[in-house]
């Protein structure tokens, strides 16, 4: 692909996502927080796809699935007025189907493709495909890095700014109850990512959160984290017992090897 491929998917998306705008203020809320993501996780994937090396070339396919990565987002809230896939329908799916019928990746060889493609269907997965070649893996893992970093900014700026005003869309309607389930305590002390199905209150949720950090790929994304604070942050909204402290103090353990260690690990590729 050229760089001007990648310009008229620019043009094309800022057409596309601001057409979902109503005249309802907190509907408009809803699209800009997902529009504003899709921006930063394409600073992201720029950032680390320049941190590990890649061509000049391959940043161009990076940068792509970083700004179409969401697009299913936008219908999946005009239709169901929600961003919880469990209570819609899973939006990196949503999101193919938009992809195919507006036609986006039409003037890409066979190859781009399956790069782009793929690494938005499985950007959102529980796990990642089996039988995919090293180069289609590289590329899915770097996607949820950028996408995984700016989740945990939207959460942390929430936190910190909500002033006690509860945002459903974000908390994907969970209980502000203070406690934490033993499932998603014991996830953190495993080094696994706490499933979705056992969260139970928006304090499990915020477990899940930081249990990310299991599922990130490239020293570039751990010292991002490791900068912006972002667990930290997470974890001053918990309650303050030994269990969760216990918990968390194995993430910031991970995190803190990871960041020093080589740029790209051969497990990522």
């Amino acid at each position: 692909m050229k760089p001007v491929d990648l310009d008229r998917l620019k043009n094309w998306f800022t057409d596309y996502t601001t057409g979902y705008l109503t005249e309802n203020d907190d509907h408009n809320r809803a699209i800009y927080l997902k529009i504003n993501h899709t921006l930063r996780v394409c600073k992201n994937i720029l950032m680390i796809a320049r941190a590990v090396n890649l061509s000049e070339n391959d940043l161009l396919p990076a940068e792509t699935m970083g700004l179409l990565h969401d697009i299913g987002r936008f219908e999946q809230y005009a239709v169901y007025g929600t961003f919880s896939d469990m209570a819609s329908e899973n939006h990196a799916r949503l999101g193919m189907r938009q992809i195919a019928k507006h036609k986006l990746l039409t003037s890409f060889t066979l190859s781009e493709k399956r790069l782009i493609a793929g690494s938005i269907a499985f950007h959102n997965a529980a796990t990642l495909p089996s039988g995919k070649n090293h180069r289609q893996l590289f590329f899915m893992k770097l996607l949820r890095d950028a996408d995984k970093l700016d989740i945990w900014k939207v959460v942390t700026d929430y936190y910190n700014e909500s002033n006690g005003r509860r945002n459903t869309t974000i908390e994907l309607g969970l209980p502000d109850d203070p406690k934490c389930s033993e499932e998603a305590l014991d996830a953190l002390h495993q080094g696994k990512i706490v499933r979705l199905q056992s969260l139970k209150t928006l304090n499990d949720f915020k477990l899940l959160q930081i249990s990310w950090v299991f599922d990130l790929n490239f020293a570039p994304s751990f010292q991002a984290l490791l900068n912006r604070g972002y667990i930290s942050m997470i974890e001053a909204v918990l309650p303050e017992t030994p269990e969760i402290a216990a918990a968390v103090k194995q993430a910031h353990a991970h995190v803190e090897k990871s960041a020093s260690g080589p740029a790209v690990n051969h497990s990522c590729i």
